[in-house]
């Protein structure tokens, strides 16, 4: 259980950090791509989330 955790953190906070690096926007108008810290906590959320519902 606390492997899957670590795994959707660390893959959800890359993929988060990748989706700011790639499409965020550079005008500051999108709340969750405009800054880096913020893609990648949203990322990890969403990864253990994800990893969690499965059993």
């Amino acid at each position: 259980m606390i492997l899957r955790i670590v795994i959707g953190v660390i893959a959800g906070g890359g993929l988060g950090f990748g989706w700011y690096k790639f499409v965020g926007c550079s005008s500051g108008a999108c709340p969750l791509t405009s800054h880096p810290v913020i893609s990648t906590i949203y990322g990890a959320v969403l990864g253990v989330l994800i990893a969690t519902s499965f059993h």
